[in-house]
């Protein structure tokens, strides 16, 4: 039986996928963020704008805000502490000098150095119940949903 088959009266949220799905991400965001918070002082917001600037060397907060999909005042703070750590750094743009580029310092590199392995085993042990075929598998659903909720919002 197909979720939209089932009576209304008996709407089970656990079998409800936006909620299990958001749970989910939650609870493993949190998780993951006692690692980064215990051991690098960082929090969730840093943690995202950090791992950004590693995947793409350089964005602006707004292209943050857009790929994190945080709010403008969590990502300015996020930005200004790792600023103040030394961690990233910011500067004006040629062509606008309102837009700031934000990149990587070396100290912000060396810390990405040693967390990202730390976050690449969690990962690893959170899904080392799951085969190789199924992980593979779990984010080639994830990219069909995704494909189906771009179309659902255009």
């Amino acid at each position: 039986m197909m979720p939209h088959d089932a009576p209304a009266e008996r709407f089970d949220l656990e079998r409800f996928l936006p909620y299990r799905l958001d749970s989910l991400a939650d609870r493993i965001s949190q998780a993951l963020a006692r690692l980064y918070e215990t051991r690098h002082d960082l929090s969730v917001a840093q943690w995202r704008v950090l791992a950004w600037l590693h995947h793409r060397e350089q964005l602006t907060a707004k292209q943050i805000r857009e790929a994190t999909r945080m709010d403008k005042a969590r990502v300015s703070r996020a930005v200004q502490a790792l600023e103040d750590r030394g961690l990233i750094h910011r500067r004006a743009a040629r062509e606008d000098q309102r837009r700031h580029e934000l990149r990587l310092s070396e100290a912000g590199h060396a810390l990405l150095a040693a967390l990202v392995p730390e976050a690449r085993a969690w990962e690893a042990e959170l899904v080392a119940p799951l085969s190789i075929a199924e992980y593979r598998q779990l984010f080639e659903l994830m990219d069909r949903l995704e494909g189906q909720l771009a179309r659902l919002e255009s």
